[in-house]
C-alpha cells in the first residue's frame, strides 16, 4: 500500500487538470456547451456515434438486421468525444445524457429519439420482430442478459479498463479490484455457454449483440492493450468459442468497423451512409485515393 495517501476534502470541487487522458470529455454538469446542428441523411435511421464497445451494439443490430432482410438502411455519423460533439446542442437534444450512441427513427410521424444503447437494441428489435421474442420466457431470458450487460460492463470498462489502461498513474488497489470483479464476469459467462450456442439459448439475439462488443473483443484480445493475457482470458473455453463463433458473422464484422477511429485503416469506416462504404471509403482506401 503506498503511503501517499488522498484524503477526501470535505466539500468536493471540479479539478479540470486531474481527468488524465479522459479530462475533456467528462465535466460534473449536464447540457450543451455549443450550438451545433447534426446532420442527416437520406435513411430511415440515423445513427449518432463513435465505435466503442456501446456504439458498436447499435450498429451491429443494424448490419445484422439488414443482413436479414429488414429494411433497416441507416447513416452513420461519427460523434468525437474527443472534441466535444457529445456536447453540441443538437446532440444533447436527442440525449441529454451526452453519451454515444443516439438514434433518430424517422419512420413515423414525427422523428423519435432513441438513446443508450439498450434502448436503441429492444427498439431496433421491437420494430422488426427480429433477435428478440415477442413474447414468453425466452423473451425474458433475452432481456436478463441484455441487462446484465448494461449494469455490469461499467465495471469492465470504467472500473477495469480505466485503471489498468487509461489512467495517469497505476494503482494496485483499482486493478486488483477490477480484475476480480472483471474475471468473475469472464466465468459467468463461460459457465453460461457451456452448454448453449448463445447467451440466452438457442438463437442468436441482442443480448449476444450486447455482450460481444464489451467481452468478445476482450477475449479476443482487443481491448486495453495485453488485457486478455492478464486477465488469462484463454481459460475461458466456452466463452473464447462463442466470440470466435461471432466474430466471423458478417453483420459483426461490418459492424465493428463503422465509426471506428483506430485500429488498422482497412477496418475503419468514420462514417456510413450506404453498404457500398466498406468497399469504398475504409480509411485505407481514402488514403489510397489521397
Amino acid at each position: 500500500m503506498s503511503d501517499d495517501t488522498y484524503t477526501p476534502p470535505k466539500v468536493w470541487t471540479w479539478d479540470k487538470e486531474s481527468g488524465g487522458q479522459f479530462a475533456s470529455t467528462n465535466r460534473p454538469i449536464a447540457g450543451p456547451t455549443h450550438d451545433k446542428e447534426l446532420p442527416v441523411g437520406k435513411h430511415p435511421f440515423q445513427l449518432y456515434s463513435l465505435g466503442t464497445p456501446n456504439g458498436v451494439k447499435a450498429t451491429i443490430m443494424l448490419e445484422e438486421l439488414l443482413a436479414a432482410g429488414h429494411d433497416a438502411e441507416y447513416d452513420a455519423w461519427l460523434i468525437n468525444i474527443g472534441d466535444g460533439d457529445q456536447f453540441g446542442s443538437g446532440f444533447t437534444e436527442i440525449n441529454p445524457n451526452s453519451k454515444i450512441p443516439a438514434m433518430v427513427d424517422h419512420t413515423g410521424d414525427k422523428p423519435l429519439r432513441v438513446f443508450e444503447s439498450g434502448s436503441i437494441l429492444m427498439h431496433l428489435a421491437e420494430k422488426f420482430g427480429a433477435f428478440l421474442p415477442a413474447s414468453g420466457p425466452q423473451r425474458t431470458e433475452v432481456i436478463n442478459w441484455l441487462m446484465w450487460q448494461m449494469g455490469s460492463a461499467p465495471f469492465l470498462g470504467g472500473g477495469f479498463g480505466h485503471f489498468y489502461a487509461y489512467a495517469p498513474e497505476k494503482y494496485e488497489y483499482p486493478i486488483n479490484r477490477y480484475a476480480m470483479e472483471t474475471k468473475r464476469q469472464l466465468d459467468v459467462l463461460d459457465r453460461e455457454l457451456a452448454d448453449k450456442p448463445y447467451i440466452a439459448g438457442d438463437d442468436y439475439s441482442i443480448a449476444d449483440m450486447a455482450i460481444w462488443p464489451w467481452y468478445g473483443n476482450l477475449a479476443l484480445g482487443r481491448a486495453y492493450g495485453d488485457a486478455a493475457t492478464f486477465l488469462s482470458v484463454h481459460e475461458y473455453e466456452n466463452l473464447m468459442a462463442w466470440a470466435k463463433k461471432l466474430d466471423k458473422r458478417p453483420g459483426v464484422s461490418r459492424g465493428r468497423m463503422v465509426n471506428k477511429t483506430s485500429g488498422e485503416p482497412s477496418e475503419q469506416l468514420h462514417e456510413r451512409h450506404d453498404a457500398s462504404d466498406f468497399d469504398t471509403k475504409t480509411q485505407d482506401k481514402i488514403g489510397e485515393k489521397a
